[in-house]
């Protein structure tokens, strides 16, 4: 079965990216919004199996946005809030939400508590993703080429998976670098020396790349036809199905509306 696709919908930033960011490590795929506004058209666009939502946000009440996912496809809902009492949990319930979590919250409840969601739900998550040569292990993070075990940074684990998730799209160094650490405030050019040390590790010559290919004037890519033979498809080791490519929008955003343009180079 394919993936579980989550819509975030916080106000906060901070807590919006960090949510995103532990969601996706443990491979679920992930949109962001931080209004509902932005939540319904980013809900048109991706159609998510599970929307998380905030109780307060900048132009209404969560309760008002799960009244409108529920005239939609129904997704699954998990409402965040301040608000604790046992009034405002059973009015979020009877918006909506299937679940209710207070603020604040520890994360592992709130993962344990998707998990849960996802399994009501009867998606799963791939625990390992192939790409031809190429194999990912989501659980433990870690990555074979050519049946070899390569020892990776987790900041070069992510690199490479948000490249793998692209399915061959070159993606600029500030896309890479928001969708591997969403928290993460360094210079773009960090990501080149991120792909030089991946190089190292993974290409037969570093000098002449030919699995993580520079794409001038745009960023970095990975070339499918050397993985796949031309023939570039998921596999699911787990489930046996191909789950849909990863795109970590901001906010609910294209990634042709994002300030992080691909015409962006180095």
């Amino acid at each position: 079965m394919d993936s579980l696709h989550i819509l975030i919908v916080e106000a906060n930033p901070h807590l919006r990216s960090l949510l995103g960011w532990h969601l996706q490590q443990v491979g679920y795929f992930i949109h962001l919004s931080a209004s509902i506004k932005q939540a319904q058209a980013a809900y048109q666009q991706h159609q998510p199996d599970l929307v998380i939502v905030d109780s307060e946000l900048p132009d209404g009440l969560g309760q008002e946005l799960c009244r409108w996912l529920q005239r939609q496809k129904h997704p699954l809902i998990l409402m965040l809030s301040a608000q604790t009492t046992e009034a405002d949990v059973v009015s979020g319930l009877k918006a909506g939400a299937d679940d209710y979590v207070g603020k604040p919250f520890g994360m592992q409840e709130f993962l344990a508590r998707i998990a849960a969601l996802s399994r009501r739900s009867r998606l799963s998550l791939p625990t390992q993703v192939s790409f031809g040569a190429l194999r990912i292990d989501l659980i433990q993070r870690r990555v074979h080429y050519h049946n070899e075990l390569v020892d990776l940074t987790p900041q070069e684990f992510s690199l490479l998976y948000v490249l793998v998730q692209a399915e061959g799209l070159a993606l600029s160094r500030v896309e890479l670098l928001q969708r591997a650490w969403p928290e993460s405030i360094d210079n773009p050019r960090t990501v080149d020396t991120h792909i030089l040390s991946l190089r190292k590790k993974i290409e037969q010559d570093p000098q002449q790349p030919q699995l993580i290919q520079t794409v001038r004037n745009v960023g970095y890519r990975l070339n499918l036809g050397y993985l796949m033979d031309a023939n570039p498809s998921y596999r699911s080791d787990s489930s046996q199905t191909s789950p849909p490519s990863n795109r970590f929008l901001a906010d609910g955003t294209t990634t042709s509306q994002m300030p992080m343009s691909r015409a962006q180079s180095g």
